[in-house]
């Protein structure tokens, strides 16, 4: 892993709203059934305000064949509509593992989003590990928001219980 680059914090709390896209030249990787399935150094940031940022990898970042589509949407007032995929890596010839809707995208986006067409975003919670310039990621709490928290950003978060009101 390379050497974590210190750098300042981030209130999220000073994050836009609406979320902004900012581009990231960090490395950042996904982990899942033992195996790096995801890395790039050319990721995308999504911040709004009271969440750790959610990282979006270009497409080609993933392993081939670790993203399967799958059925349903969700609607966000702000990106679109996203589509999900579950995530499956073959731990034999005759088994895999899979964690579903564990990744999702925004094939159309609406105005201002563009930049996240050809990405993916994947929920920390739902695969071994994250990491972000070397530092193992905590995921954001909560079954619905799939913000990346690091060193980097300060809180709190919106996500854990009583927290939805926000």
């Amino acid at each position: 892993m390379p050497e974590q680059q210190v750098r300042p914090p981030e209130s999220v709390w000073d994050y836009p709203r609406p979320p902004d896209v900012v581009p990231s030249a960090e490395v950042v990787e996904v982990h899942y059934a033992g195996r790096c399935i995801a890395s790039t150094d050319r990721s995308l940031r999504v911040r709004e305000t009271s969440h750790p940022p959610t990282y979006y990898l270009p497409a080609e970042a993933f392993v081939p064949g670790v993203l399967r589509p799958v059925a349903g949407t969700t609607f966000c007032e702000f990106k679109g509509v996203a589509h999900y995929f579950d995530l499956v890596v073959s731990t034999s010839e005759e088994a895999e593992q899979v964690t579903a809707r564990a990744a999702w995208h925004y094939p159309q986006t609406t105005p201002g989003f563009e930049a996240l067409r050809g990405h993916i975003a994947v929920m920390p919670a739902a695969v071994q590990a994250c990491f972000v310039d070397g530092e193992r990621v905590q995921p954001q709490e909560g079954s619905f928001y799939g913000g990346w928290i690091t060193s980097r950003v300060t809180g709190p978060f919106k996500g854990a219980p009583g927290t939805l009101g926000w």
